[in-house]
């Protein structure tokens, strides 16, 4: 495991940031918990938006299976792929992020889209 410190994604700063714990006195163990709280409180907190984000993204396509159903338009649009990778990848390489990871990140919503498409597409359309 590496030996360096994690650096905050996207140049956020944390409760703990800017201390080195060569040169400052140690802490307490009630004060090292009471900051591990607060980071752990922060995460907790962009876990709820990041799930939530989530979840919108996938009634946002849902919305679009409709879409593509009412107007008999294929399900599989193999350039728009593309294009979302792309996004990902500049992402992560202006904020420093593993490509790597957001790729692999991207293909599982992916699917996950394709899927709720599928069975989208798959049910015959109620509007007249």
């Amino acid at each position: 495991m590496n030996s360096e410190r994690p650096r905050p994604v996207g140049g956020q700063e944390t409760a703990a940031e800017g201390h080195d714990a060569s040169s400052a006195p140690a802490k307490s163990d009630e004060s090292a918990q009471r900051i591990l709280q607060l980071l752990r409180d922060e995460l907790d907190g962009l876990d709820r938006t990041l799930l939530e984000t989530v979840r919108r993204r996938l009634d946002c396509c849902c919305r679009i299976g409709l879409h593509k159903r009412d107007h008999a338009i294929p399900m599989m649009q193999p350039h728009r792929i593309g294009v979302v990778q792309e996004r990902a990848a500049a992402f992560a390489a202006e904020h420093g992020v593993s490509p790597v990871f957001l790729r692999a990140l991207y293909e599982l919503i992916i699917t996950e889209t394709c899927r709720l498409e599928d069975e989208i597409i798959g049910v015959p359309s109620t509007s007249a």
